[in-house]
């Protein structure tokens, strides 16, 4: 399990960690830590509320690694 988180928050040399993907692997599990939270405590989410949560850090998560591809070390 840690070599495989290591894999997806390293860069391409796999022993450097990649800022963008850190960031989007703490913005996911933020959006899903309040909507577990909000399951427990309100006994619903807003399923719309949260496909859009997802589909927007997913797409500037995916946006900021595409755009720093040619900065990292080799």
């Amino acid at each position: 399990m840690k070599s495989v988180m290591l894999n997806l928050l390293t860069g391409k040399d796999n022993q450097t960690f990649d800022i963008a993907r850190v960031a989007w692997m703490i913005s996911l599990l933020a959006i899903l830590f309040v909507a577990g939270y909000e399951v427990v405590m309100h006994g619903m989410v807003s399923l719309r509320e949260l496909a859009e949560s997802l589909g927007i850090v997913s797409a500037s998560g995916g946006a900021s690694v595409w755009a720093k591809k040619d900065a990292e070390p080799t």
